[in-house]
C-alpha cells in the first residue's frame, strides 16, 4: 500500500523525503543519496509502460492512474511515493483512492518562500512564477524524450494543490509545515514517524538514536555539500547558463522578507491571504 509524500513544488518534498528515507530504509539512520531513490515519484512513465498508453495525450496515462496503483500494490508491500498531484480527477479518472493508499503526509511552504524557490530552479521571473502559483489549470512533466505524458502531474494553484489534499476525506493525512520541520526538525520528523507507524500498525518504539542520526545527516548544509560532490537527480540543466542548476540552493536562508521588495511582498499576501491566515504564517 501507498503512503504519499505530497506537495506543491519547491514546499520541502525532498528534504522531507531523505528523512523518511534514511529512517526507514538506512540501519542506523545516516544517509546517503542512494536512500532517496527508495521512494519514487507517481506518475512515472515505468508505471504504465505495461498498458501501452498514448505517451501523447494526458488522458492516456491518467486512465490508468488507478491500475497502475494496483499493480504496484500487488505484493502488499509498503511504499512511499512523491508526489506533486493535486488530490482529485481528470475527466473522471481519479488519482488514488482509499483501495490502494494508506495515508498523506503533505508539507506546506509559505507560499512567499515557494516562489524564491520556484524562481531559482525553473529560471523564471517573479512574475511568470506568480503565474504558475495562481493557474488553477497548471501541469508539469518531464518532456527532455518529448512530449511524453507519461510523468503528467496536475499540480493546479498553490492554494488548490493544499486545499485539495487538506479536505478530501478518503485517507487519513498529516499536514506537516516546512517552516515547522525546520526549527523543530527532531520534534516534527517524530510525529511524522509516529504518524507512519500508526498507519502501518507498527508497534515498535522509535529509535531514538537512529532518528538523531537521520536529523544530522539530512541538514541543508550536508545536503547541498552532497550535491556539489556528487549531483542530485533532480537537479535541472539551464540552456542558458549552460550548466546544472544546484537543486539545494537557500534553504533556511530563504527568507522572502529579506529578499522580495515591499510591494511585490504585499502583493503575494493579498492574493494568498486567506491561505496564510488559515495555516498560521503572518500575513
Amino acid at each position: 500500500m501507498i503512503i504519499w509524500i505530497a506537495s506543491y513544488p519547491k514546499s520541502g518534498n525532498t528534504w522531507l523525503r531523505t528523512l523518511i528515507s534514511s529512517y526507514y530504509y538506512s540501519t542506523d539512520g545516516t544517509f546517503h543519496s542512494n536512500l532517496i531513490k527508495e521512494i519514487g515519484q507517481f506518475p512515472e512513465k515505468r508505471h504504465f509502460e505495461s498498458f501501452k498508453y498514448d505517451s501523447k495525450s494526458v488522458i492516456g496515462t491518467t486512465q490508468f492512474w488507478i491500475k497502475a496503483q494496483e499493480k504496484i500494490n500487488q505484493d502488499q508491500k509498503l511504499r512511499f511515493f512523491k508526489t506533486h498531484n493535486v488530490y482529485g480527477k481528470i475527466n473522471d479518472n481519479h488519482f488514488t483512492n482509499k483501495q490502494n493508499s494508506l495515508g498523506c503526509i503533505y508539507i506546506v511552504r509559505d507560499p512567499r518562500n515557494v516562489i524564491t524557490s520556484l524562481s531559482n530552479h525553473y529560471e523564471l521571473n517573479y512574475e511568470d512564477s506568480l503565474a504558475w502559483m495562481t493557474n488553477h489549470k497548471k501541469y508539469i512533466f518531464d518532456n527532455r524524450d518529448g512530449k511524453d505524458f507519461g510523468n503528467f502531474q496536475f499540480i493546479s494553484s498553490w492554494s488548490n494543490n493544499y486545499k485539495s489534499w487538506k479536505i478530501q476525506k478518503d485517507l487519513p493525512i498529516i499536514i506537516v509545515r516546512y517552516e515547522d520541520l525546520l526549527e523543530k526538525t527532531f520534534a516534527v520528523t517524530k510525529e511524522i514517524i509516529i504518524f507512519i507507524n500508526k498507519l502501518t500498525k507498527n508497534n515498535l518504539k522509535i529509535d531514538t538514536n537512529k532518528l538523531r542520526n537521520t536529523v544530522n545527516s539530512t541538514s541543508f548544509e550536508k545536503l547541498k555539500k552532497n550535491e556539489k560532490k556528487d549531483g542530485f537527480s533532480e537537479a535541472i540543466f539551464s540552456k542558458e547558463k549552460n550548466k546544472m542548476i544546484p537543486f539545494f540552493n537557500l534553504g533556511p536562508n530563504n527568507n522572502w522578507k529579506k529578499i522580495l521588495d515591499k510591494d511585490f511582498a504585499h502583493k503575494l499576501s493579498e492574493i494568498f491571504r486567506d491561505d496564510l491566515i488559515e495555516i498560521g504564517y503572518p500575513s
